[in-house]
C-alpha cells in the first residue's frame, strides 16, 4: 500500500496499523508506508485487502494508493529490492527484485565505463567499494541467487577487460601488452588485430589468458565468493517460513 507520507511520519502514524495487523493475527512486513501481508489463499488475500483498505481509509483517515496496491503471489510482490519465492512445504527463497537487478546492471556499467581514464587499480577500488556496500544489504538473499551473483561477477570482469582494450588505443600496443602478460603470439594477435568490436574481443581467449579469473580474485570483490561468508554470519538457516 503506497502513500506520500515520509518514513518518519509513517512510523509514527502507522503504529496503530501494526497493532491492527497483530490483532488480526496476520503475518506482515512493513517499512514506513510500504506493507506486505501474507495469507494462505487468494480468496483470503482479497478479503484481507479490502478489510485493510477500509481500516486505513476509515480509521486512520489515510488514502490508499490503489495503483501501487495489489493482491498477488509472493513472487509478484517486491519490497526494498527483494522478492520472495515460496517453495513446496512453505520454504521461502529470498531473491532480488527485478528493479534491483536492473539497478545493479546499470551501476556496473556506470562504474566500469570503457572511457575510464585512470588506472585499472583505481577502477577496481571503486567497484570494490560499491560491491561491499551492495552485498552488505543484499546478503540476506538465499543460496538460489548465487548463480545471479556469478553472472554479475563475470560481467564486471569482462567490462574491465574491455577497459584494457580501450586504454591500449592501438592494436599493436594491445598486442605487445598481451604478449608481456604471457599470452602466446597467435592468441595475442587474434585478440589485438581482430576486426570485431571491443566488447566481442573482451571475451577472447587472449584477454582471458592475460587477465584470468584468478587475477581478479586477488583484487576484485566476488559477490558469489563473499556471499557464503556473509550469509553464514547473518542467518542460522538459508530458508525461512511464512506459515510455519
Amino acid at each position: 500500500m503506497g502513500g506520500v507520507l515520509s518514513p518518519l511520519l509513517s512510523n509514527v502514524v502507522l503504529d496503530e496499523w501494526d497493532w491492527e495487523l497483530d490483532r488480526r493475527g496476520l503475518r506482515f512486513v512493513r517499512y514506513a508506508d510500504d506493507l506486505q501481508v501474507f495469507v494462505r489463499s487468494e480468496r483470503s488475500a482479497g478479503r484481507v485487502f479490502e478489510g485493510l483498505v477500509r481500516f486505513v481509509e476509515g480509521r486512520l483517515r489515510l488514502k490508499v494508493n490503489r495503483e501501487k496496491s495489489l493482491v498477488t503471489r509472493p513472487e509478484g510482490a517486491h519490497i526494498l529490492g527483494f522478492c520472495l519465492h515460496v517453495k513446496e512445504g512453505g520454504e521461502v527463497e529470498i531473491h532480488l527484485s527485478r528493479k534491483a537487478k536492473a539497478n545493479m546492471d546499470a551501476m556496473i556499467r556506470a562504474l566500469t565505463p570503457r572511457t575510464w581514464g585512470q588506472s585499472l587499480a583505481a577502477c577496481i577500488e571503486q567497484v570494490n567499494e560499491y560491491l561491499q556496500g551492495w552485498l552488505g544489504y543484499f546478503q540476506f538473499c538465499t543460496v538460489e541467487e548465487v548463480r545471479l551473483f556469478q553472472r554479475f561477477d563475470a560481467h564486471i570482469r569482462r567490462r574491465i577487460r574491455a577497459i584494457v582494450i580501450r586504454q591500449k588505443k592501438r592494436d599493436r600496443f594491445l598486442y605487445r601488452h598481451l604478449r608481456s602478460r604471457g599470452v602466446s603470439s597467435g592468441a595475442a594477435a587474434k585478440a589485438a588485430f581482430s576486426h570485431r568490436g571491443i566488447w566481442a574481443r573482451s571475451n577472447s581467449y587472449g584477454l582471458n589468458k592475460a587477465y584470468p579469473n584468478a587475477w581478479f580474485s586477488e583484487r576484485l570483490v566476488s559477490l558469489a565468493a563473499e556471499w557464503p561468508r556473509r550469509a553464514a554470519r547473518t542467518m542460522a538457516s538459508g530458508q525461512l517460513s511464512l506459515f510455519g
